[in-house]
This record gives structure tokens, sequence and C-alpha cells, in this order.
């Protein structure tokens, strides 16, 4: 049985691990292995857990799932979802959605999340959830990010 809690500080380490390994076949996916979760740091990752909304999924004590979120201007904006390769396929990252579009319903209107345009499996994920596209934004010859909205 999966649960979702506030990560904590001490968390970091591990969440980074799981971050990079679930963004391996992202890099691999559009040729850069220096894409911005891959070289997060983790003083980078401790600080970000201690601003925004960032959760985790648990498997007994291990983490299978993380999301982070934040608001601005009444927006939640979502990013960073992850789950570990040997987890993906049983709701984890839809689960994590969920929890992070209730914490931050409170304060905000509408959902934004991206995505990159060759990563099919989140473009499903993200539509299925309600999300529609809203503009494309190409930021390197071989990565066009797909921006996508939903209201709270």
């Amino acid at each position: 049985m999966t649960r979702i809690e506030r990560a904590r500080p001490e968390d970091a380490g591990e969440i980074l691990t799981l971050q990079r390994a679930a963004y391996v076949t992202e890099a691999q996916l559009y040729g850069d292995p220096f894409i911005g979760p891959l070289v997060e740091s983790l003083d980078r990752m401790r600080a970000t857990i201690g601003s925004a909304t960032v959760l985790k999924a648990l498997d007994g004590d291990r983490v299978v799932g993380a999301v982070r979120g934040q608001t601005a201007d009444r927006t939640g904006i979502i990013g960073r979802l992850v789950v570990a390769p040997d987890q993906q396929g049983r709701g984890i990252g839809t689960a994590l959605i969920q929890a992070v579009e209730k914490e931050l319903a409170q304060v905000a209107d509408v959902f934004d999340l991206f995505t990159g345009h060759l990563s099919e499996g989140n473009l499903r994920l993200y539509r299925r959830l309600g999300y529609r596209e809203t503009s494309r934004e190409r930021v390197h010859d071989h990565l066009t990010l797909v921006h996508m909205r939903k209201p709270a």
C-alpha cells in the first residue's frame, strides 16, 4: 500500500537519487544528459523541500515517487513528477498529481505543468487527468516543451 506524505529535508538525498533514476530515460529520449533534474544538487533539493510543496510516495520505508508544487498569482505550478522505474504503471504518478493538486487548490484557481514533446507517457497521463495543451515552447533543437493547464 503506497502512502503519500510531505517530504522532509532529510528525504532530499533519496528523492534526488529517485529523480535521477526516473529522468535517465528522458535524457536518453532527448539525447541530453544535462537536463535539469539530472544535474540538480543536493543543496538545491533541500532548499526546494523547504520552500515548496514537495510530496513523496512511500512503499513501506522506500520512497517510490515524488512531485513538487508551488503557487504564483493563484496558479499552482506542478513539476518534477518522478516514479521509480520499477514502480511505474501502478497509479503512483496519478496519486501524486492528485495529492499535490489538493494541497495547492486552497490557493490556486488553475494548475500548470509542462513536459517534453516526445514524452508520450507523460502527455497521456496529464491529458487523462484533465490537462489541456496551452502552448509549445522550443527551448533547444531537440526539445520543445508542451505547456498544459487544468482548472482547479
